[in-house]
């Protein structure tokens, strides 16, 4: 397993089936990857169902370190950048992007910060993820397939995300290349200082692959090291106290506020810097309130 490949994680909410769970396992495995985690399974006990273990096949020590969260938060703990895999379209959420974006994307951040932490969320066999869930993330994410019959099972989704997310991350990249975003579309750099075009180095598919982590068509997020999701989760809980301290929020009739909060502030996708400011405005905000 590279070192990039151990800062990616694959999170499943509310599993049901153990077979997908075992099915998940193997993909995970078979991706060079590594790590599991379940959010609320219906089985509590699901990693060591015996059908979860024999469709894992080889892969049982993926089940044997996967662990258990009470919740996508704790599941999400020090994550910087998380995806929601999702073949629904939402009135409200974050951005969307392809599979293949998504691992150029994870490519670009994963080489360019050593902070970075990919997760790659999925829901439940029959409902998918909650609009909840998919709040918590920083980029929709889907898989473009028969647009009539586009639900995929969950591990076939897992293993689509992982085998892209693997493709793109075995391309070599330049040192700190910048992500394209749309206000600085980026201009790929001379093909020496990105690949090695010696066919003896690299594979052609890789080689345009390379090349494609700099497609400008891309919706992409500024190139920064972000604050880890329980950073980013712990402000929006603070945000949401002071707003109820100014009366902006009430808290027995909230509507839509805070989630169209969330939204923003996972859309705008916060540093740890921006969110040590933003705390600070909370602490005074409601020093100022409550003051005696």
């Amino acid at each position: 397993m590279s070192p990039l490949h151990t800062r990616v994680r694959f999170i499943m909410v509310s599993p049901t089936h153990p077979g997908n769970v075992g099915a998940a396992a193997r993909a995970i495995k078979n991706m060079g990857f590594g790590e599991l985690v379940l959010v609320r399974p219906r089985d509590p006990d699901i990693l060591g169902n015996d059908e979860a273990r024999a469709l894992a096949s080889g892969a049982t020590d993926i089940l044997d370190s996967a662990r258990i969260a009470p919740d996508l938060d704790a599941a999400l703990t020090g994550s910087t950048l998380a995806f929601a895999l999702t073949a629904r379209s939402r009135d409200m959420g974050p951005p969307s992007l392809d599979i293949r974006q998504t691992a150029q994307l994870s490519r670009t951040h994963l080489h360019n910060h050593a902070n970075t932490r990919i997760a790659i969320v999925l829901g439940t066999e029959r409902t998918g993820l909650e609009n909840d869930d998919i709040s918590r993330c920083h980029r929709i994410c889907h898989i473009p397939a028969n647009p009539t019959y586009s639900s995929l099972n969950v591990s076939q989704a897992l293993l689509l995300a992982a085998w892209e997310l693997n493709y793109a991350l075995q391309a070599p990249v330049a040192s700190h290349q910048a992500a394209p975003t749309a206000d600085s579309p980026a201009v790929s750099p001379p093909a020496a200082a990105t690949v090695d075009s010696s066919p003896a180095h690299m594979h052609p598919a890789l080689a345009r692959l390379a090349s494609l982590a700099t497609d400008p068509a891309a919706p992409a997020l500024p190139d920064r090291d972000y604050a880890p999701a329980e950073k980013v989760e712990a402000f929006i809980n603070h945000w949401e106290s002071a707003l109820i301290g100014i009366d902006f929020l009430n808290p027995n009739h909230p509507k839509k506020l805070m989630p169209r909060m969330r939204y923003m502030f996972t859309r705008i996708h916060m540093t740890q810097e921006e969110v040590d400011m933003m705390r600070g405005v909370c602490t005074n905000i409601l020093k100022t309130v409550y003051r005696p």
